[in-house]
């Protein structure tokens, strides 16, 4: 056997041996994540998947439906969000098809026209009507591509630093998700990605909540231990990979949005341009407020703020107050005519 063909050989068993130890230690850590994070709500089957949710509130209170945003989980809404909105609606949180506990069959089904009408047959099959629908980073761009598809069965929009337009460049700490191949997808994810992601977690989260610190709770109370899953790195590149088919399509549609709504971004957020997401839409009839010295993460930062405003919103979506009746004015005297009864 020659030199040539040994070296390969051993490069060959090498290589074998670390796929096989990065494979093991992905399953660990995806177990541990689920012992950490167990599944917290019920589960609706849909075509293509099923969703898995939580409800805070009275069943019959007006509905405010949470949606989250991109790697993330229904917790990111459960942290504090949907608590506070609680005595007033009632709340169904979710999470994302692909997300957290719910479930995807396909990647094609990560395109935002897909995500919606998932969402809307699991609000139609729990009989959830016109509800206000909030949501954060790409949830709020699966939650506007809900309210152009069911308009007359959506009372308002809260986008909470949304994705609504195309940007030339992925930030940063979503480049990773990049991955084109579905095969190519799930080797990585099934291997490096769950290792590198535990291994990148503080820098990743940094920047995500920059200018604040991330919430030292957020691997746990948000949920974001679900993260170090090969599912989460699977859904999160598809997610990314579809929006770019998808969004542009769905950007064409804006001037023919009709269901009221609002844009809360914070001044500086870091991972999306409140100018190009957020101020963009006031065209197309949506209202703009910002939170100074703000950034991205604001359901875990500012769910005061939050909650307010989805306050706000849901304030506009009630149907207008009926006209009060004019007071009857008195009867006049009938003049008397000196005729009998």
């Amino acid at each position: 056997m020659s030199i040539v063909l040994t070296l390969l050989l051993v490069l060959l068993l090498a290589l074998a041996l670390l796929f096989g130890w990065l494979f093991l230690r992905t399953r660990s850590l995806a177990r541990e994540a689920e012992a950490t994070v167990p599944q917290a709500g019920q589960v609706v089957p849909v075509e293509g998947g099923a969703i898995h949710y939580v409800e805070y509130g009275k069943p019959d209170a007006p509905p405010v439906v949470l949606i989250h945003g991109i790697s993330a989980q229904l917790q990111h809404f459960t942290y504090a969000v949907a608590p506070l909105l609680s005595e007033e609606f009632r709340v169904i949180v979710i999470d994302r098809p692909g997300c957290g506990y719910s479930r995807r069959d396909r990647d094609e089904l990560a395109a935002l026209p897909e995500q919606a009408r998932m969402i809307g047959e699991f609000l139609d099959n729990l009989g959830i009507e016109k509800p206000v629908i909030a949501g954060h980073s790409l949830g709020g761009a699966v939650t506007l591509a809900i309210a152009l598809d069911r308009p007359d069965k959506t009372a308002a929009i809260a986008l909470i630093a949304p994705a609504t337009q195309m940007q030339d460049k992925v930030d940063p700490i979503f480049k990773g998700l990049e991955i084109r191949s579905p095969f190519m997808r799930r080797l990585i994810g099934h291997t490096i990605a769950v290792p590198a992601a535990k291994a990148s977690a503080a820098q990743v989260l940094a920047h995500a909540f920059a200018p604040e610190p991330p919430a030292a709770d957020f691997m746990t109370r948000a949920g974001a231990a679900l993260g170090l899953r090969p599912k989460a790195f699977i859904t999160g590149s598809s997610d990314l990979v579809m929006l770019e088919g998808a969004m542009p399509k769905q950007v064409v549609r804006y001037d023919k949005l009709k269901v009221k709504g609002g844009i809360l971004y914070g001044t500086e957020d870091k991972v999306l341009s409140a100018d190009l997401h957020g101020r963009s839409m006031m065209r197309y009839g949506l209202s703009y407020d910002e939170l100074e010295g703000r950034g991205h993460m604001l359901p875990i930062t500012a769910p005061e703020d939050c909650a307010n405003f989805i306050r706000r919103i849901a304030e506009r979506a009630k149907p207008p107050a009926p006209a009060a009746d004019p007071p009857a004015e008195p009867a006049a005297d009938m003049p008397h005519t000196g005729g009998e009864a």
